[in-house]
């Protein structure tokens, strides 16, 4: 919460005319093109895009996005392919992936793009989370780009903000503008709106910090017991599977990497803060063959029910993030877990859904919210925690 209050209070303004040129790059066709090498920066990389494409705002336009990761070769080599100069490229996980952003944030400097970077890589902006955790870091640039993603909808709503585009009257008052002068607004002032979505990025930022307050305090009883369940699932020659759809996709594919990598167990309960070994985990989302496969032949609800039929076995355990509580296909994964005899997890937003009132899953995290990007925010928390206390 200090972090993050540091964070966007320093860069609140920033972002909002950051937002405005995001937005007139779009309107001259550019597109966000993210990149990750590391495989925590992947899953952000996804993220990002995902959401920009796919916006879970009704009636927000899908705006050009796409990701790029080391799958595919050298990101440098990728950007000099595909990149533009009225295009926007953001690198995730820059501080830990020995250059590799940086050469491709040289490329897309050259070819005219915006450049956006989370550590001093090369970028034109550049915005460093202030925090040495680098969970926490994740967590507040997670937050960032989603502002990023919800406010620059705000200048496609008064195109006369866009250089090149015609303004026109947001209400027309017609004869009676002379008595309601104000019902004749025209889109013609930029800084109103600036200082606008400037507040907004500082709402967005304290929602946030209580939700995630209250993520952890109402469900630490939950926590601890799921970290429980997972280390003796470890220690018993187990593995974690994880899945999500969207943008919990993308979270699912960061769980499965920090559980991959050694990390630090927490400095409490007779705890010394030593690195762990890595833990056994499998995304349940990474291959888009198996997905499309099991979608087209069968149907989108069985798109981890099947994988779990394949990888899982009693001892395992499944880790389900769901923003609503109630996707079919993950009912269908937690179902067959169980009857597989496996440890079942789950992250929801809402109320909780399907899954908490028909208990669903052995422990339920619930997040209390209705907007999905606080949500996912909110439960990257909750996973990086769950992490820690596994060891």
């Amino acid at each position: 919460m200090r972090a993050g209050r540091e964070f966007f209070g320093e860069h609140a303004e920033r972002l909002a005319r950051l937002c405005h040129a995001l937005a007139e790059r779009f309107a001259r066709g550019g597109r966000l093109i993210a990149l990750g090498a590391t495989p925590a920066a992947r899953s952000d990389a996804r993220h990002v895009a995902v959401e920009f494409v796919h916006p879970v705002i009704v009636g927000k336009r899908a705006l050009p996005a796409l990701a790029l990761a080391q799958e595919g070769g050298e990101l440098d080599g990728q950007l000099r392919l595909l990149v533009g100069p009225e295009d926007i490229v953001i690198a995730f996980g820059a501080d830990g992936d020995g250059g590799l952003a940086a050469r491709a944030l040289a490329v897309a400097r050259g070819a005219g793009a915006l450049t956006i970077a989370f550590a001093r890589c090369g970028a034109e902006h550049e915005l460093i989370p202030p925090a040495e955790d680098p969970a926490v870091a994740q967590e507040l640039v997670e937050t960032l780009y989603h502002v990023l993603w919800e406010l620059v909808h705000v200048f496609f709503e008064h195109r006369g903000l866009l250089s090149g585009r015609r303004s026109r009257m947001r209400h027309d008052a017609g004869a009676s503008a002379f008595l309601y002068p104000f019902l004749d607004e025209r889109e013609s002032e930029l800084e109103p709106v600036i200082d606008d979505v400037r507040r907004s990025v500082l709402a967005k930022a304290a929602d946030i910090a209580a939700l995630r307050t209250q993520t952890l305090t109402d469900n630490a009883a939950q926590l601890e017991a799921a970290a429980e369940a997972l280390r003796a699932s470890f220690e018993r020659g187990g593995k974690l599977l994880a899945l999500g759809n969207g943008g919990s996709a993308t979270d699912a594919m960061d769980v499965v990497a920090d559980f991959r990598s050694p990390a630090l167990g927490p400095k409490s309960a007779g705890r010394v803060g030593l690195a762990s070994a890595g833990h056994p985990a499998i995304d349940l989302t990474e291959d888009p063959a198996i997905l499309t496969a099991i979608a087209n032949d069968i149907g989108a609800e069985a798109i981890f029910l099947r994988q779990v039929i394949a990888h899982g076995r009693e001892g395992d355990a499944l880790l389900a993030l769901s923003t609503s509580g109630g996707s079919a296909n993950v009912l269908a994964a937690l179902a067959q877990a169980r009857r597989l005899g496996m440890r079942t997890i789950a992250l929801v937003g809402y109320d909780g859904g399907r899954i908490l009132s028909e208990r669903l899953a052995d422990h339920v995290i619930v997040t209390r919210s209705e907007h999905i990007p606080r949500i996912q925010e909110a439960q990257a928390t909750a996973y990086h925690v769950l992490r820690e206390l596994v060891g």
